[in-house]
């Protein structure tokens, strides 16, 4: 074995990057086999078609009943999801789940469905609401991730794991998680308590803003960046705003798109931060530039473009005569959604929330309602004259 000379040391320390996330995060000893992977899909899809087949068929059964107006009030994100963490439970007992979980990719279907989507939104309205979902957006990512930083070393906080929670919080969700933890090198007991949070907290937001949407007679506009500028993963935004109406959804979907391009800006702040000030690694160069575009969330760009092909293609053959395709790529949109969300529910851990002590929990719940009363107030001032 050769010694290392004091100059290779050097240069070693001057070229050490940050491990990836594969690498750091995520890696496992082993993995099931792509024979799980189908049985896990094939779980996955029979929850989604049975969440569809409920959405259409409750009303319908209950119709001459007293629950009429409950059974035609429930729409399939709620099935959906509750199917999810009933086939989570199932699972878990019999013992499969894990190996069954590479087909529950909630992030994949959700992207999926937010492109297909996005040929179904005139291109007009992604540019009205557009300018002010960017401002919320920066507005709201500083005051949230700089509230929850501070709060967290208040509390003390693990620095990494305040990092993984202040980007999730007041980006989106998990996509923001995992692009912080392959920032910061966290650990992936780290990353899987950050996830576990944020769908916890996800969960009940779902129900609740469509219903405080109602109490404080909000329009689609303000309803819409209220829901995507403040519940943390996009597929939760895509379901809340579901259940308030299409309008809202529109706008929720441009203004979680607005916050998820910042995600790479946030992730690059976080790996200089981390390699200057926090590990105080002698000699480390800055990460290159291209980071940014390996960590921008792509899928934005394909929404973007795919609403402006289907504007294009609208305007050149005429309204009715589109409607019919258009139809088609909105209930194909509707089906990832509703997989998205059976996903939601089948990846869900409470076992990382109990681990983690109650320093991270109240650091989550108290950012969660800070966002929750400056998101209102920014979507009320930014959007109360956009209509959709």
């Amino acid at each position: 074995m050769s010694a290392q000379t004091p100059a290779t040391t050097a240069e070693a320390a001057r070229t050490r990057r940050p491990a990836s996330l594969d690498e750091s995060v995520v890696q496992t000893e082993s993995r099931p086999g792509p024979l799980y992977a189908v049985i896990g899909l094939v779980v996955l899809l029979g929850l989604a078609w049975l969440a569809r087949f409920l959405s259409d068929n409750v009303p319908v059964w209950f119709a001459d009943t007293p629950l009429h107006g409950v059974a035609s009030a429930i729409e399939y994100p709620v099935y959906a999801i509750a199917l999810g963490l009933l086939g989570n439970l199932a699972l878990s007992l019999a013992g499969v789940r894990d190996r069954l979980a590479a087909a529950f990719r909630t992030e994949l279907f959700i992207k999926l469905g937010l492109v297909v989507l996005g040929a179904t939104i005139n291109f007009a309205t992604i540019a009205k609401a557009g300018g002010p979902g960017i401002l919320q957006a920066v507005l709201l990512i500083t005051l949230v991730f700089g509230f929850t930083w501070w709060l967290g070393g208040r509390l003390g906080v693990d620095d990494k794991l305040r990092a993984l929670l202040s980007s999730a919080v007041s980006i989106c969700g998990v996509s923001a998680a995992i692009s912080a933890a392959g920032a910061v090198q966290a650990k992936k007991e780290q990353l899987a308590y950050a996830a576990s949070l944020v769908i916890l907290f996800a969960l009940p937001s779902i129900f609740v803003l469509p219903a405080l949407v109602d109490v404080l007679h909000l329009t689609p506009a303000v309803a819409g960046a209220w829901i995507g500028g403040n519940i943390d993963t996009t597929a939760a935004v895509t379901a809340s705003a579901a259940i308030a109406g299409d309008d809202v959804l529109q706008v929720a979907a441009i203004v979680k798109s607005s916050q998820n391009v910042l995600i790479g800006v946030v992730a690059f702040l976080l790996t200089l931060y981390f390699a200057f000030k926090v590990e105080r690694k002698a000699g480390a160069v800055a990460p290159p530039a291209s980071e940014l575009w390996t960590r921008f969330p792509k899928f934005v760009l394909g929404f973007v473009l795919a609403s402006l092909v289907a504007t294009l293609y609208v305007s050149n053959v005429g309204a009715d005569a589109s409607a019919p395709n258009i139809a088609v790529l909105k209930a194909l949109s509707t089906i990832f959604f509703i997989i998205a969300f059976v996903s939601i529910g089948l990846e869900f851990r409470l076992s990382g929330v109990r681990e983690a002590g109650w320093r991270p929990l109240v650091l989550f719940a108290s950012a969660a309602v800070f966002n929750l009363v400056v998101g209102l107030a920014l979507a009320s001032l930014l959007f109360a004259h956009v209509t959709v």
